[in-house]
Order: structure tokens, then sequence, then C-alpha cells
């Protein structure tokens, strides 16, 4: 299935800004690259760390912006109150369900622990068939090397199929990874590697 109508992207990314001031810079870049190309922009609905600097540079850049958070996180993350949208729901489960329902594409950037379980539950999900939309990681100055590195090792040790490692887009343009969203072509493979359709 290609996924051809693309609206919304959304970005998964740290709540710290990170040490290295890259990751800030490719922060509003991705945000200016997806409100440039008309596109809406998802996440998670904070105003820290790199979550801010992909909503400010969306929004300057004419975007609209949709955040969402659940109510436990409102104060902790604090909540950007400059959105186009912000949506308060009840739990961390609902809100990756309504960022995936929300979108139709997925950007991991650099992060900690809850970037990369929302961007894995996704692929996840996607390997599981139960949807077709693209996901990528954000390889800002190198961050993502070592984790591609490992998915390599995964599907070359058989725990993952060829096919499904390759859903996952490493690059570190922005621009590279919307054009590659924009004919992408979800695999049809079935997720055990042992099993061979007959």
């Amino acid at each position: 299935m290609t996924t051809n109508a693309l609206k919304r992207i959304c970005v998964f990314c740290g709540s710290n800004p990170g040490n290295d001031p890259a990751y800030l810079e490719a922060a509003a870049a991705l945000g200016r690259s997806i409100a440039a190309h008309d596109y809406e922009l998802v996440y998670g609905g904070a105003a820290v760390g790199l979550m801010r600097a992909v909503a400010d540079a969306a929004l300057q850049t004419g975007g609209h912006v949709i955040g969402v958070m659940p109510k436990a996180l409102l104060d902790k993350e604090i909540a950007h109150k400059d959105l186009s949208e912000l949506h308060e729901v009840s739990s961390m489960h609902e809100r990756k369900a309504l960022m995936e329902d929300l979108s139709d594409g997925f950007i991991a950037m650099p992060g900690g622990v809850g970037t990369l379980e929302e961007i894995f539950e996704i692929w996840t999900w996607a390997q599981l068939g139960h949807h077709a939309k693209p996901l990528a990681f954000l390889n800002v100055a190198g961050f993502y090397d070592p984790l591609c590195a490992f998915l390599d090792h995964q599907s070359s040790e058989g725990f993952v199929r060829k096919g499904h490692r390759d859903m996952a887009i490493f690059s570190d343009d922005a621009d590279d990874i919307l054009r590659a969203f924009a004919s992408y072509d979800a695999p049809d493979l079935p997720k055990w590697v042992e099993r061979e359709e007959t």
C-alpha cells in the first residue's frame, strides 16, 4: 500500500534539549520543513526541549501544530500555550493511540526512553499490519548510528525480517525523509521469520 496522501506528520523527540546544539537546530529545521511542505505537525504538546523547538519552528513558518498530552503531564512537561490544537488525554496509552490515529507518518528525533518507546510501538504496529504508515529516525549528528547497527544485527541474527527492518528510514536530512514518506510502499510480509507463505 503506497502512502501518497500525507496530511499530518508526527514527531517524537526529547523533552530535554540534549548536549549538542545540533539537536535543537535540527528540531527547528524539521518543524520548518514540515510546515513548508504544507503538512500539519502532531507531537507531544510540550513547551520544553526539542519538543518546543520543533513546534515553535512549525508555528513560526505558518504551520498547524497539534499537541497531545496526558492530564498528569500537563504541568510536568509544561503544555505549549500557542498550539493550533491541544488534546488532553487520560493516559500515555491514549496519547500514543491518538497520535497514531491523527498522523500519516512518524519521525523520531533524538530523545530518551520515551521517544524510543513511542517509535518502536508505532513500528511494531506496522510490522503486525495494523497500519501502513511510514516511519523514520532523523539521525542528527550520528545520534542513531549505534541503534541502526543493532537493528541490522537483530535482522542478521534472524529475529527481524529484512523487509521489516527496512521499514525504518534512517537519514540526517528532514526533506529526504519527507520525500521518502510521500512514495512509501509498506511491505506485505508475515511477521514470523520461520513461517513462509505457501
